[in-house]
């Protein structure tokens, strides 16, 4: 059995015990968070596609760590006119661990 839910302005497709990053929850490491924007529920004998989302459905996960992600580097420069703008992001994400999915 898999879902596609939707987490911060993203869609992933998980099942159970799978690892994933998504956008920065605040919430303790540790604790359980339920998703409960399902999208799809795929099981053996066909799938169930929600309009917008599967009603009943939830996804239960575990947060495993909070952090950054590696610094990416945003450089503009134009020649010839002495503009040059460095910029860096680190985007912050949290590591999430699919327990269960209650349909």
């Amino acid at each position: 059995m898999y879902a596609v839910i939707e987490q911060g302005g993203k869609q992933y497709r998980v099942a159970e015990g799978d690892k994933f990053r998504v956008e920065k929850i605040h919430a303790e490491e540790g604790a359980n968070i339920e998703f409960d924007k399902v999208i799809l529920l795929g099981k053996d004998d066909g799938a169930v596609i929600g309009t917008p989302y599967v009603e009943g459905a939830k996804v239960t996960a575990k947060i495993l760590e909070s952090g950054k992600e590696d610094k990416i580097i945003v450089f503009k420069y134009r020649r010839k006119k002495n503009y040059r703008k460095f910029r860096g992001h680190r985007q912050q994400y949290t590591l999430v661990q699919i327990k269960a999915i209650n349909a």
